[in-house]
């Protein structure tokens, strides 16, 4: 099955109000920031998807990313991990004024949430955040004389991530660190959404190099110079 669309408008066709959308990227690296773009400047032209709930390591920086769909308004609720950043006006701004709502989750445990969602496991147990705020309300219990909280798995809607290449069929590489939460939100998501730097024809990928199946991509857009957030943050970009 050929995956490939035409353009990063195509990619993201059918993203709607109130979906629950994982992005990929830990700061900057692997972070889709043209997909995201896409989306940006499609809810500014038609006031959709809005109510966003969005699944990230962090909450945005500067006015770039995740930082443009919070400033836009886009953004209901984020789930991560660091909502402060080197520059977190737009997420703190809209926190402060009650626009925006906060679910903090410590790192490992959004990783293993998203990956338990992907594996079909529907909660699991942590000694992570035991008697802190974090864990307020979450059912606990004691394992060999120690208390873990439970934690609920972690499903969206839609995935947005990057990945360095692809083929056709969906099968993915990723470039070092980029690679981070992106395996783990393409298992996690209804529809894995992914921009890569170049998609070659089934085969073109070593079997033994490739990390994310095709079978957990659903559309493929190629993007052959992606941006990265931190050198257009470096270069004022608004």
């Amino acid at each position: 099955m050929n995956k490939v669309c035409q353009g990063l408008e195509e990619a993201i066709a059918g993203i709607e109000d109130g979906m629950a959308v994982m992005i990929g990227g830990f700061g900057g690296s692997g972070a889709p920031i043209e997909l995201i773009h896409a989306l940006v400047d499609r809810y500014r032209r038609t006031g959709s998807p809005g109510n966003l709930t969005v699944i990230n390591n962090n909450a945005g920086n500067g006015a770039i990313g995740i930082a443009a769909m919070i400033d836009a308004g886009m953004v209901a609720k984020m789930v991560c991990s660091f909502p402060r950043s080197s520059d977190p006006r737009a997420f703190t701004e809209k926190y402060l004024a009650g626009e925006i709502g906060l679910e903090l989750v410590p790192q490992g445990t959004l990783a293993e949430r998203i990956r338990a969602a992907g594996a079909g496991i529907p909660a699991f147990y942590t000694p992570t955040s035991y008697g802190t705020l974090v864990a307020e309300g979450k059912p606990v219990a004691e394992f060999d004389g120690r208390m873990y909280v439970q934690e609920r798995w972690l499903k969206a809607d839609v995935a947005l991530i990057k990945a360095e290449l692809a083929d056709r069929k969906g099968n993915l590489t990723y470039r070092k660190a980029a690679r981070n939460f992106a395996p783990l939100m393409a298992m996690a998501a209804r529809i894995t959404i992914v921009q890569a730097s170049r998609i070659v024809e089934p085969g073109g990928i070593d079997p033994e190099h490739v990390v994310t199946p095709g079978i957990f991509v659903d559309r493929l857009v190629e993007v052959a110079n992606p941006k990265q957030e931190e050198a257009l943050l470096r270069e004022g970009a608004k």
